[in-house]
């Protein structure tokens, strides 16, 4: 589809497709704020609450992503059968609600429940976007368009910390909260005057225990899918371990200082640069060569990070561009990963994406907080965590291809029906 999104039913709106990737990267992005934002106010938040030991302060960023790996679950089957939009609105207003609760939060317990809930409720707000672009592409085609959004998407990392950091200039960091909650408020009514609804009534499925247990599973009864899913998560969970640690390990470790935001919107900046030129390659060369060579280059640089944080003394000048080279290559693989684990499921987009999302999002999650509780005033843990974690990737991503990578996708309707799944 190259034109206008027209609704599918209800009151004529349609949107143009620029402004339909900058709003699905706006939703998206969300999520993001609500992580990246709160870096430069861990230490005002624990100063605030009493909180002494330093990674403990990192759970209010790492139960936030474990609770929203959790919350995927929902809203993919829930918008399958009643439509993206109502779910979507429903996003909106927990994670409006919750900021502004998490702005006169009691207690440091009390926040990190207040963003459980948080991280619960908003889960929608990256589900559902990738099934509404599920509703309209499919295969290379769904996968530059991802991309194309994540160009758009990875603004807010590179920006979040320094929105972040703006706002504590002249407020206490309970103003980061009421900001969130104000940025929400202005995407949801965005989203209300300009995004149709995509699912039509006739592709929507029945809400029954039966056809949820039937749809969830499928991604794990799909071979060709499930290593793309398991491996990004481990990806992901050295990432999130980075974003877990990064204010102690870049702020205070190699001594940034308030410096630490711009260092760290830079190292993330390259995920757009990244994002961008897939984009422009992934429908040509195809996003399972583009991936696994990126995962192949991902594992070396992470070799030389092991190298760097054993021999090299650790050096700023030396963490930042390999840091910035393993962020780099993940955006070649988090929007290909996505798009080909999504590949054989049409019908079921919603659920797919829940479950696979859930799958990532959870494991990635635990896996950055284990990470970011190892940290020792050191960047080994990082390091190591990197390198393990894109050998286990790649050990997956070999399932799934049966051995074989950088190939040209079978059909997979076909594989799905031959196997008695689709």
């Amino acid at each position: 589809m190259n034109g206008a999104i027209h609704a599918s039913h209800g009151r004529e709106r349609s949107i143009g497709r620029a402004e339909f990737v900058a709003l699905m990267a706006a939703i998206m992005s969300l999520g993001a704020l609500a992580i990246d934002g709160m870096l430069p106010a861990l230490d005002e938040i624990a100063a605030t609450f009493g909180v002494d030991d330093p990674n403990r302060r990192q759970l209010v960023v790492g139960v936030y992503l474990l609770a929203g790996g959790v919350g995927c679950l929902v809203p993919g089957s829930l918008s399958d059968r009643f439509g993206r939009r109502p779910l979507l609105f429903a996003a909106f207003g927990f994670y409006v609600v919750t900021s502004l609760l998490c702005a006169i939060a009691p207690s440091y317990d009390a926040l990190l429940a207040l963003r459980v809930i948080q991280g619960l409720g908003t889960a929608g707000l990256g589900v559902i976007p990738a099934a509404i672009i599920r509703d309209r592409f499919e295969g290379d085609a769904m996968a530059r368009l991802m991309s194309t959004i994540f160009i758009v998407f990875m603004v807010v990392p590179v920006l979040a910390p320094t929105f972040g950091q703006a706002i504590l200039t002249f407020a206490d960091w309970p103003w980061v909260f009421v900001g969130m909650a104000a940025l929400a408020a202005l995407v949801a009514s965005w989203t209300w005057a300009r995004l149709p609804e995509t699912l039509a009534a006739e592709d929507r499925q029945p809400l029954d225990f039966r056809s949820v247990a039937q749809n969830l599973p499928l991604t794990f009864r799909t071979r060709e899918a499930i290593g793309y899913v398991l491996g990004s998560g481990l990806v992901f969970g050295a990432m999130f371990g980075y974003i877990n640690s990064s204010q102690q390990l870049v702020g205070e470790h190699f001594g940034a200082g308030d410096d630490f935001p711009f260092i760290f919107g830079a190292t993330a900046s390259t995920l757009a640069v990244s994002s961008f030129l897939n984009s422009r390659i992934v429908e040509k060369f195809g996003a399972r060569r583009v991936s696994h060579s990126a995962l192949v280059i991902f594992i070396v640089v992470s070799a030389a990070q092991v190298w760097a944080s054993l021999y090299r003394g650790e050096s700023l000048e030396l963490f930042v561009p390999l840091m910035a080279a393993n962020l780099c290559l993940l955006g070649f693989m988090g929007a290909n990963f996505g798009s080909i684990a999504m590949q054989p499921f049409s019908e079921t987009a919603g659920a797919a994406s829940s479950a696979q999302a859930f799958v990532r999002m959870s494991m990635g999650a635990i896996l950055g907080i284990a990470i970011g509780q190892l940290y020792d005033d050191s960047a080994r843990p990082m390091a190591f965590a990197l390198l393990t974690c894109s050998l286990l990737s790649l050990t997956l991503v070999l399932f799934s291809e049966r051995g074989v990578l950088f190939r040209r996708p079978r059909d997979a309707r076909k594989y799905l029906a031959a196997h008695g799944i689709y």
